[in-house]
């Protein structure tokens, strides 16, 4: 189901308070703020928790910029952070870190409700024997909820965020009343109580705090306005969340002592209460658990929906479908419940430890999200993609890049082995969608990015000279329709394996102007062609009056800079008419400085165990390029193992050891294995002498030098009596480029 089916529906038009800041907020203050904020202090001092607390804040307001950047540059649509990274990094890894963000917010519903549960056995001793009831009836309260509507949810939080603010009134409050100045300062240093602990660690236990800031961003489906509410509502979202945590290092480390802090950080809150208001504290413990469920309720099913209408995961599609009011994800949300009850009941059979592990890479997911969207806005930025114009303008590609380095070295701070585990099951993801065939595009970054630096490489390479040493077969394959002249496409892409460019042209005789629709299908076949051969080749389709002409026009101006070929592909015409026209096009591809090869197909040698090359080796020049294209054949794995034999003729006899000598210490100076035959002219002529050593070959490669005008029926009727007993024949003219000793 494609976005564009969904226009009829009716969605949510949330605002920027209601649908971003609250949601958002509601997540950051969340159980940390209750149970290890006093821990943090008490072991690394007020002064480094500050700093803690700063370097947190530093790393998802940085992802703030990179947020806002990207959602006020392009439409936002469903789908929160996955939206955003696959229009920017494309569908892979879009589809891999929203797959993974889908399972965390699916998965923090029941870690979030196990935490209502636990705070709810602290306080209420009658429910620690009935914790899997107390978590189902909760997740079903929460999912009447989330299953009426977004408006509902959204309705709950707003009464949730009531709770929570009293409840951080009564602990403030309490804590500025019994604020004592020598307190504070005794506090204000560290002192670790175990060898274990020290800054980083403290650090890695706080860090889940300031998290959460994607909660309001995976509502921009449901948002009225979603470049100007994603900007506003997660910036305000995350300097609240500073101020209040601020506020709390500072008046709890003034007003508690060390081990208060340290021994009993959420019951100290609850003593020191202002005026004995306790069970406000206890109800902001439970606000902040159900928040986040809620949250995470909410969350989860529009990433599941965004995923699903994009077809990255055909087997999602089902849940592309949203309600005709609102568009609500419901089946999404189902498959929520149903993983919810499960891990309650897992959780329930086997006890808390057997998730913690869990818990921790889906904390990774969360950070790996981060760090991928200012991963998009750097490329975004950085690729100097000129429809990158964000009307969000306190944005930097260096902050995009910190953010980014921020969020991945959190995860190894945090857990190293759960960051490793949620990187690996990222990539294994990533690789999976790269392999299929997907017809999704999104006008991503990537894009940019790439031509960014290939137009640097280009200029750069175009200012350095070329030499021998750094020759690369850049070949121009006269195809016409490949599949009529297949051994010549095969050879060339043979000849090339991943060390340079092909070019596959084909040729329409007419007038452009009368054949355009005609030149733009031929180019659409070859483009196929290619992609359904799995050819590294780019396609060229050029309309001219005559093919001659456009061999002409492609020879003298088929070029990207210094990428201009070096080398062009012909294949042998057996007509004696075509001699003249044939030699034109050689040698105008000599005066062109370009090398030539011309294909005398025998067809394609059948698979077989050992394959042999001969190359008939007559001088430096055009044997240096022969020796080096057959290399480059035997790196294929159709000619792996071929052997590649050089063979000499030599007239007197008196010259054979003097020739043998001169060619091992050339094969040997080559560093390219090869045996040496040498043949010995015994007054028979050079086409017998050919035909008899190399006609059980399965490639033969020999030397020419394009003839004159004069000359050209000649030099056919010569070449084709040459290669008459021949398997197929490579006819090779080298324009002095390539060096076999270089």
């Amino acid at each position: 189901m494609s976005e564009s089916t969904t226009q009829e529906q009716t969605r949510n038009q949330f605002g920027t308070f209601g649908g971003v800041f609250t949601p958002s907020i509601l997540t950051i203050l969340g159980v940390i703020m209750f149970m290890r904020t006093g821990f943090v202090t008490g072991q690394a001092g007020i002064f480094y928790a500050v700093l803690i607390l700063a370097f947190s804040k530093l790393i998802t307001f940085l992802t703030g910029l990179s947020i806002s950047a990207i959602s006020t540059n392009t439409e936002v649509k469903g789908g929160g952070a996955y939206f955003l990274i696959s229009r920017s990094l494309g569908p892979e890894f879009g589809g891999a870190i929203g797959l993974t963000l889908y399972l965390a917010q699916a998965f923090s519903v029941p870690f979030y409700i196990l935490g209502f549960v636990e705070a709810l056995t602290i306080s209420a001793p009658w429910a620690r024997e009935m914790v899997l009831e107390v978590g189902l009836v909760t997740t079903a309260v929460l999912f009447i909820i989330n299953y009426i509507g977004a408006g509902w949810a959204i309705k709950a939080q707003y009464f949730i965020l009531t709770v929570l603010v009293l409840a951080i009134i009564a602990f403030m409050g309490g804590a500025i009343l019994r604020f004592d100045t020598a307190t504070f300062i005794a506090n204000s240093v560290p002192i670790y109580t175990e060898p274990k602990y020290n800054f980083w660690t403290v650090f890695a236990i706080f860090f889940p705090a300031v998290t959460g800031i994607m909660a309001g961003v995976n509502m921009s489906g449901d948002l009225k306005d979603p470049a100007r509410s994603i900007p506003q509502g997660t910036l305000m979202a995350i300097g609240a969340g500073f101020l209040v945590y601020l506020l709390q290092i500072l008046l709890t480390g003034g007003s508690q002592t060390r081990a208060e802090l340290v021994g009993a950080p959420y019951e100290t809150l609850l003593d020191h209460a202002l005026f004995g208001l306790d069970f406000f504290v206890i109800g902001g413990v439970f606000a902040a658990t159900i928040s986040s469920a809620i949250g995470s309720f909410l969350g989860a099913p529009r990433i599941l929906q965004a995923l699903a209408r994009d077809n990255i995961f055909p087997a999602l599609k089902p849940f592309a479908k949203g309600t005709a009011q609102g568009d609500e994800p419901r089946r999404g949300l189902w498959l929520t419940l149903l993983l919810t009850c499960m891990v309650l009941f897992v959780s329930d059979a086997v006890g808390g430890d057997a998730l913690n592990i869990v818990a921790a890479v889906l904390t990774m997911f969360f950070l790996f999200t981060y760090g991928m969207t200012n991963m998009a806005a750097f490329v975004e930025s950085v690729s100097g993609n000129p429809s990158f114009r964000p009307r969000f303008r306190q944005f930097h590609w260096i902050t995009a890049l910190l953010g980014a380095i921020g969020c991945f070295g959190a995860t190894f701070l945090i857990d190293p082995v759960a960051a490793l585990v949620a990187m690996g099951i990222t990539v294994a993801i990533f690789i999976y969608i790269e392999r299929r065939v997907l017809s999704t595009t999104f006008g991503d970054a990537r894009r940019g990015l790439y031509f960014a630096r290939v137009r640097n490489i280009i200029f750069s390479l175009s200012r350095m000279p070329a030499h021998p040493k750094n020759w690369r077969p850049t070949t121009l394959v006269f195809s016409g329709n490949p599949e009529n002249r297949l051994g010549l496409v095969t050879y060339a892409t043979w000849m090339e394996h991943g060390r340079g460019l092909v070019t596959l042209a084909q040729i329409v005789v007419g007038d452009v102007h009368e054949l355009l629709e005609e030149r733009q299908e031929a180019l659409e076949n070859l483009t196929r062609y290619i992609r359904e051969e799995n050819l590294q080749a780019f396609p060229e389709v050029m309309v001219a009056p005559s093919v001659d002409q456009g061999m002409s026009s492609l020879l003298q101006g088929h070029s990207l800079g210094p990428l201009k070929p070096n080398m062009v592909c012909f294949g042998w015409s057996d007509k004696p008419e075509r001699a003249q026209l044939q030699a034109s096009h050689m040698r105008l591809s000599q005066e062109l400085g370009m090398s030539q090869v011309v294909l005398i197909d025998r067809e394609v040698p059948a698979s077989v165990e050992r394959h042999r090359i001969d190359v008939w080796w007559r001088g430096h020049r055009n044997g240096s390029l022969m020796v080096i294209l057959a290399y480059l054949m035997t790196l294929n794995w159709a000619w792996s193992g071929a052997t590649i034999r050089m063979l000499r003729v030599v007239k007197d006899t008196d010259n054979v050891d003097e020739a043998r000598r001169e060619l091992f210490d050339l094969a040997d100076a080559s560093r390219i294995p090869m045996e040496i035959q040498i043949v010995s002219a015994t007054g028979e002529p050079f086409s017998e002498l050919l035909a008899a050593q190399s006609r059980d070959s399965d490639l033969v490669l020999l030397g020419f030098q394009p003839p004159s005008a004069q000359d050209a029926d000649r030099f056919h009727a010569h070449y084709s009596e040459l290669v008459r007993e021949l398997p197929t024949t490579l006819l090779v003219s080298s324009s002095g480029e390539a060096d076999l000793l270089a």
